[in-house]
């Protein structure tokens, strides 16, 4: 009789073929995605054979499709934004923190001060976005407008 056994990528119950040894995966496409995307990360990483091979069918790819990524950027500008964002934090995550500021940077003011704050990434920018923050301290009980502080 068929061993019945749970799905390590979805997790459903499923009757085993016996014909297959230690099976893991369930029938359906995306655990059979997962599976091959698994075997392949394992592969590429313990087969230098098997990841030469992949990287000179990519760079063969490339050869024979050289405008494929400069025509999909321009298709897609959503999507070229978001990756674009994404590789500055990757970049930046790679070179580890370094603390750049603009030219006009204000020093950091001593104490808890009511009003507008700016939230700068690391790397920031000369027409960096603002975002509009308003702290309010725990001892603000009057339901008026907030004042600023004089020194």
């Amino acid at each position: 009789m068929n061993e019945m056994v749970h799905c390590v990528h979805c997790g459903c119950l499923f009757r085993a073929n016996p014909r297959t040894k230690n099976q893991r995966y369930c029938g359906s496409k995306d655990c059979q995605r997962a599976r091959k995307r698994a075997w392949q990360k394992e592969k590429l990483a313990t087969d230098p054979d098997y990841r030469a091979n992949q990287r000179d069918c990519q760079k063969e790819w490339h050869r024979r499709h050289p405008r494929y990524y400069h025509l999909y950027r321009q298709g897609n500008d959503k999507i070229a934004e978001r990756n674009r964002l994404l590789q500055r934090v990757r970049d930046r995550q790679r070179r580890g923190p370094k603390f750049l500021a603009k030219m006009d940077a204000l020093k950091p003011a001593p104490g808890f001060i009511l009003g507008q704050f700016y939230l700068l990434p690391v790397l920031a920018k000369m027409d960096a976005s603002a975002q509009k923050v308003i702290l309010i301290p725990v001892s603000y009980k009057d339901g008026g407008c907030l004042q600023k502080r004089t020194r």
